[in-house]
């Protein structure tokens, strides 16, 4: 177990690769998908164990609408799945689990099953696990500037703190560090707005081969940094 005494207080993740490391293993892109979802599952409850406070994932962006159809709509019905046979465990380890993005274009299945897994942890009070799905980070800024001229507020009033309580969930805190595995070396947009002065961690491995010993060793690898916050 590593030090949870200067653990991040939100790690997000990119969780890339899981098509790549099913066609290297000569699986369908769709078992590389549904691999990945057991492996998040898995290290999440790990890392609330770590001192973590918040947990964000990249898991299904608004670009992902361009991949096939049977690959959406597969991704829609394990978003479901995972949503509803993953409740109990994030319920007993005391987490609750929160969806970022747009409902729009959205199947009323998935929009059911996350109200309900909201509705179900929001009382939680061990961590929080927030979902990005459906989700872009000019468009979650987009919509909040929406909110905002919705509000009419005067442009003089408008601060950082108006637009932060615009965003998605807006009592998820700034990410710490951002983690994005595969060896994709950008952010993809991802936690665009909170992820301004975010330590940034580049995995080559895929998503499905990681393990909670590579959490741990990107958690002792943001201990060794030093913050300057523009200083």
């Amino acid at each position: 177990m590593t030090d949870v005494s200067s653990a991040p207080l939100h790690v997000g993740i990119v969780l890339d690769g899981n098509r790549r490391w099913a066609k290297e293993k000569g699986l369908s892109t769709l078992e590389g998908h549904r691999q990945g979802s057991e492996v998040f599952k898995s290290i999440a409850l790990q890392m609330f164990d770590r001192g973590i406070s918040h947990v964000s994932a990249y898991v299904f962006s608004i670009e992902n609408w361009s991949r096939t159809e049977e690959e959406v709509g597969y991704l829609m019905k394990l978003v479901t799945k995972a949503v509803e046979s993953y409740l109990d465990d994030f319920n007993e380890a005391n987490i609750r689990l929160v969806v970022l993005g747009s409902r729009d274009k959205l199947p009323a299945s998935v929009i059911s099953a996350i109200e309900k897994a909201e509705q179900n942890t929001k009382k939680n009070t061990g961590g929080t696990l927030a979902l990005c799905f459906n989700y872009g980070g000019r468009q979650e800024i987009v919509e909040a500037i929406k909110n905002i001229v919705s509000k009419q507020v005067p442009a003089q009033d408008i601060t950082e703190q108006t637009i932060t309580d615009a965003l998605y969930q807006p009592d998820i805190p700034p990410v710490d560090l951002l983690i994005r595995t595969s060896g994709e070396q950008r952010t993809s947009g991802f936690m665009l707005y909170r992820a301004a002065y975010a330590e940034l961690l580049f995995i080559k491995k895929y998503w499905p081969d990681m393990t909670i010993a590579d959490i741990d060793v990107a958690l002792d690898d943001y201990r060794g940094r030093q913050r300057r916050f523009g200083s």
